[in-house]
C-alpha cells in the first residue's frame, strides 16, 4: 500500500487501510482479553507530566499549563508512562497494563511517528526473564487475531508461532562485528579508547569525538539489528549497564544489566527491565543521562521528584514495553506505521 498525493481521510485511501484498522482492533481486544485472564489491572496514565522522562536521546513536546490564578509552569507530554505506572506500582498495584499514547519529537518514518501507542505492562516480584515469555505470547496473539501465519516488513519474514532466539548483547558483538565487547567493559566502566580501537579493527566508521555510548549505538545499528528477528523474533539480553539506565544489575556479572530487546523481521518491538528502584543510583543515572543530551543538544528536562520519592517505596519489578503499532505493522504486513494508526498525527 503506497499512496502519495491525497490525505488519510480521502474515502479511497481510507478504504485501502481500513482492513488493517480492523486488524489492530482485533489485536488490541485480544491483548486486553489476555492481559485480563492474567489478572492484570488496566491502567490509563495521564499524558501530561512534570516530565517526559530522562534518556539522552529521546525529545519530548513541551507545553506551558496555566493555572487558575494565572500561573505558568512547564509540562511535558509523556515519551513512556513508565514513572506514572512505577508510581502505582509504589502506591501497591502488583500487574499493571497500559495501551498508551506516548509523544516523541524529532521522530518520523516508516517505523517512526511522533505520536503513537505504547503497550507497557509491570510485574511485582517476578524475574524479567518472565516478560520474555509474555512477549513470546504476545507475538502468537497478535498473528491470531491478524489472521496472519508469519510476520513481514519489506522483505524480511519473522514466524511468530516460533520460540525467540535468546542472544546476549556480547554475543552479537562477537558474532556480527568481530568486537570482544567486554574487553571494552573493564570492571564495568566502558573504555572509550579500546572500543574505538575494536571499531577501528572492524572497519566501522566512527568520529574522532564519539563516546563509548555513540560507537556501541553504531555498531548495534550498523552491523547487529538487521541480523535480527529473521526467521523468528530475537531477545537481544544482557545489555552493558552503562546502556540501561533503568534497569537493576545482572547478579552474576554487575557489568551487565537486566535489560533486553524483542526484535523481528529487523525492527525492534520492545524493550524489558528488571526494574531500578534504588532512587539515590536512578538520580545519579539520570543526571548522567541529562548531563549528556545538555551537551550534545543543548536542552535538558527537569527529574520528576516524586517518582524518584515513590521508587523508595516500590517493590522489586519488571517491566516492559512494546510498540504496539509495530506489532500490528508485522503482523499486518503494512508497509509503514502511519497505515495501521487510525487517524495519524499530521
Amino acid at each position: 500500500m503506497q499512496h502519495t498525493g491525497s490525505p488519510w481521510w480521502t474515502p479511497h485511501i481510507h478504504a485501502d487501510r481500513r482492513p488493517l484498522l480492523l486488524a489492530r482492533n482485533r489485536v488490541q481486544a485480544a491483548l486486553r482479553v489476555w492481559f485480563s485472564d492474567q489478572d492484570f489491572t488496566e491502567v490509563d496514565p495521564a499524558g501530561l507530566q512534570p516530565s517526559p522522562g530522562n534518556e539522552t536521546h529521546l525529545h519530548a513536546f513541551a507545553t506551558r499549563a496555566i493555572g487558575t490564578d494565572g500561573t505558568e509552569r512547564t509540562l511535558y507530554l509523556h515519551t513512556s508512562p513508565e514513572f506514572a505506572m512505577k508510581k502505582l506500582l509504589a502506591a501497591g498495584e502488583t500487574r499493571i497494563a497500559a495501551f498508551s499514547h506516548v509523544w516523541r519529537n524529532r521522530e518520523r518514518g516508516a517505523l517512526h511517528s511522533p505520536e503513537f501507542t505504547m503497550l507497557e505492562w509491570y510485574r511485582v516480584d517476578e524475574p524479567y526473564t518472565r516478560l520474555m515469555d509474555d512477549c513470546a505470547t504476545i507475538l502468537t496473539l497478535a498473528a491470531r487475531a491478524a489472521g496472519s501465519t508469519q510476520f513481514r516488513y519489506r522483505d524480511r519474514t519473522c514466524d511468530p508461532f516460533a520460540t525467540p532466539e535468546r542472544l546476549g548483547v556480547a554475543e552479537a558483538f562477537a558474532h556480527y562485528a568481530g568486537i570482544d565487547l567486554l574487553a571494552t567493559l573493564p570492571d564495568g566502566q566502558p573504555d572509550t579508547p579500546a572500543l574505538a580501537t575494536a571499531l577501528d579493527t572492524a572497519g566501522i566508521r566512527r568520529a574522532p569525538d564519539d563516546t563509548w555510548s555513540d560507537m556501541f549505538s553504531r555498531v548495534l545499528v550498523e552491523r547487529i539489528e538487521p541480523n535480527l528477528g529473521h526467521g523468528r523474533a530475537t531477545i537481544l539480553d544482557r545489555y552493558p549497564l552503562a546502556e540501561a539506565a533503568l534497569a537493576r544489575p545482572l547478579p552474576e556479572d554487575p557489568r551487565l544489566a537486566e535489560r533486553f530487546e524483542l526484535y523481528a523481521c529487523g525492527v525492534e518491538l520492545a524493550n524489558g527491565f528488571g526494574e531500578l528502584t534504588d532512587p539515590a543510583e536512578q538520580r545519579r543515572r539520570f543526571q548522567h543521562e541529562m548531563d549528556e543530551k545538555s551537551r550534545i543538544y543543548g536542552e535538558c528536562y527537569p527529574l520528576d521528584e516524586d517518582f524518584l520519592d515513590a521508587l523508595a517505596l516500590m517493590p522489586p519489578a519488571s517491566g516492559i514495553a512494546l510498540g504496539f503499532d509495530r506489532l500490528v505493522m508485522l503482523a499486518t504486513g503494512a508497509p509503514r506505521i502511519d497505515d495501521v494508526i487510525w487517524a495519524p498525527a499530521g
